[in-house]
């Protein structure tokens, strides 16, 4: 006899229970939905903001419903995805640079299935729809930058060396003029820059008090690679943390960065992710003797009660500096961000506190913001966008005590200022400024064919393999009909509950799933075909067909699961998203095609006492 233990059964029941729990989110299509928020984590979404939209729309006849209003974001769900497009660009026109407006998708999952934990599963840029950017870092600001550090260092490692000089100038874009008190000093410092400084070009003029200096081509390559990958970098870490499936960020060239963001249908929320280029610069404040102060406002809603601050020009550290950030509370409950230093970093602030006991610390911030213009062009409506930096000051404290690698950033407003500002320290700053040369949006639509002609993939190769199964083994091929079946489930299921991101790629190795999930059924059912006609009972014949075929269906699986597992480490985005459920489908079909056939042959036909019977006709 072939009976399963009662355990079995009840496992091989709740996998199948749970797999259907877990995959039907996804058959609760999302509505088409409209989200706004705010671009200013300090602010919040007013209910005038929310009365103008509901106007706005009513207005120009689009159909919304279901507006779900939160402390930072307004969700309004539409009646037609078609005005999906039209209604965005009315309410960011409305609603203005202070808002953010993005195409959305509002989830319509039933509650109890929500208490489970089960959503839908992530779609990835081919089928969702997102934003693809070509940016271009500004090499010619970056070096510019690196040569002011370079300046403040020098001025400081030949005071301490005792160098008598006068200035250490700017000449052009990328050279310094160093004036020193005489020829002896200029011949010392000269022998300083060689040691300390190789990688700088010595270039002697014809004053003999003055030298000056520049990068070498192999500096700037070095230069140019670091801003590059240190902005690769940050702009993963970013949009990792901020939740973006799949992300693409990939280097293009001598100085442009590739950004392919799936689910982001708003150029504008794009670069609302991408632009936020927030750093920190911690500057002491200027005494009254410094004869050239930058003056700096504090932002808006700030305790301390000053408008404005005289800073020195020299900056202390950068952002860039940063390991860790974090969001605590002092003990009057007030959001703060701890801040941990690299060695550099520790030190150069280590320095500064112990000289500077007593005097005032500025803590910069320092974001660009994106501004909308609309203008007529041929009497055409077009939209226009610029940046421009903003400088201002988060706290000004007095200098306590030394401190070097840890310390805490207070004179935050909110828990949410402190929680993105801890957001974008941890992810990186970037090393150069970047500025966007081409966008190109995909709308859903595109999406929606491939995913209409991915389920038409899937669909065919199913039934093809539905028709061959039963012709070829009847109620045996019902068997497995049912089992592969589940299979799509589980694996529908396991991307789900995963958090894996399907891709159109995703979609060809399901339906190579479809096609290779028999296999282990043809092996099994041909082998049992084979000991019948050999003269074992059907019983035996079962028996020997499932633990013969086995070795060979998981070499077989094994082996296909190493590929998979090595396309996933080596591959790109759609090799992964392939990877993904090719390896989703083996796992699934493994259980599927043994275990869940095997308890649907045990129960019909575990008892039966037959002795030498062709298996097309067993169901008769």
């Amino acid at each position: 006899m072939n009976r399963y233990p009662l355990w079995k059964y009840l496992v091989v029941a709740l996998v199948c229970l749970l797999g259907a729990l877990y995959a039907a989110p996804n058959f609760y299509p999302p509505d088409a939905a409209i989200q706004i928020a705010t671009t200013d984590s300090r602010q919040v979404v007013t209910p005038q903001a929310y009365d103008l939209a509901n106007e706005t729309l009513n207005a120009a006849g689009i159909v919304h419903f279901g507006e779900e209003l939160g402390e930072r974001n307004l969700l309004i769900r539409l009646g037609d995805e078609t005005k999906q497009l039209e209604a965005k660009a009315l309410l960011q026109r409305a609603l203005g640079d202070e808002y953010v407006v993005a195409l959305n998708k509002a989830p319509t999952t039933p509650d109890w299935l929500v208490a489970f934990g089960a959503t839908p599963m992530s779609l990835g840029l081919d089928l969702s729809g997102g934003v693809h950017f070509l940016m271009e870092v500004d090499m010619e600001s970056y070096l510019d930058s690196q040569l002011n550090d370079y300046a403040a260092d020098i001025k400081r490692t030949m005071r301490e060396e005792k160098i008598r000089f006068r200035t250490v100038s700017r000449v052009g874009s990328q050279s310094l003029a160093i004036q020193f008190r005489d020829a002896a000093n200029l011949e010392a410092g000269e022998s300083l820059l060689r040691k300390k400084y190789s990688e700088l070009l010595r270039q002697p003029t014809t004053d003999d008090t003055v030298l000056r200096i520049n990068f070498s081509e192999v500096k700037i390559k070095e230069l140019e690679d670091y801003a590059i990958n240190q902005n690769l970098t940050t702009l993963k870490n970013r949009v990792n943390e901020l939740g973006v499936a799949e992300p693409q960020v990939l280097r293009q060239g001598r100085n442009r960065i590739v950004v392919e963001l799936p689910g982001v249908q708003d150029t504008a929320q794009a670069k609302k992710i991408l632009g936020k280029s927030a750093n920190l610069e911690f500057r002491l404040e200027a005494d009254i003797n410094d004869t050239n102060p930058e003056i700096f406002q504090f932002r808006p809603g700030n305790s301390s009660g000053q408008i404005s601050a005289n800073l020195e020009r020299s900056v202390i550290i950068t952002g860039d500096n940063v390991t860790n950030a974090r969001v605590s509370y002092d003990q009057n409950g007030i959001p703060e961000v701890s801040v941990s230093l690299d060695g550099k970093g520790g030190s150069k602030m280590g320095q500064t506190t112990k000289k500077g006991i007593g005097r005032r610390m500025a803590v910069l911030f320092i974001e660009q913001k994106t501004a909308t213009e609309y203008r007529s062009v041929n009497g055409e409506q077009q939209i226009f966008y610029s940046t421009a930096t903003e400088k201002g000051i988060i706290s000004l404290a007095t200098i306590r005590g030394i401190f070097s690698t840890s310390f805490v950033i207070q004179g935050l407003d909110s828990p949410a200022e402190a929680s993105e500002l801890a957001l974008l320290l941890r992810a990186g700053a970037l090393a150069a400024p970047m500025k966007i040369i081409n966008e190109r949006t995909i709308g859903a639509s595109l999406g929606e064919d491939n995913i209409d002609l991915g389920i038409l993939s899937v669909a065919i190769g199913f039934m093809a393999v539905v028709v061959f199964m039963l012709v070829a083994y009847n109620l045996f091929g019902l068997f497995s009909v049912i089992a592969l079946s589940m299979n799509l489930v589980l694996i529908i299921a396991l991307l789900s509950l995963l958090g894996a991101t399907l891709t159109l790629p995703g979609i060809a190795g399901i339906v190579l799933t479809v096609g290779m999930a028999v296999d282990a059924n043809v092996l099994v059912f041909s082998r049992i075909r084979e000991e019948l006609n050999n003269g074992l009972p059907l019983q035996s014949a079962i028996n020997a067909g499932y633990e013969r075929a086995f070795v060979t269906i998981l070499d077989a699986n094994i082996t296909t699961l190493i590929v998979a597992v090595i396309l996933y480490a080596v591959g790109t985005g759609p090799i992964k998203g392939f990877a993904v459920t090719l390896s989703f489908g083996i796992i699934t079909s493994m259980f599927t095609a043994i275990m869940l056939t095997r308890a649907f042959v045990n129960l019909t036909l575990g008892r039966r006492e037959l002795k030498k019977v062709p298996i097309w006709e067993i169901w008769k």
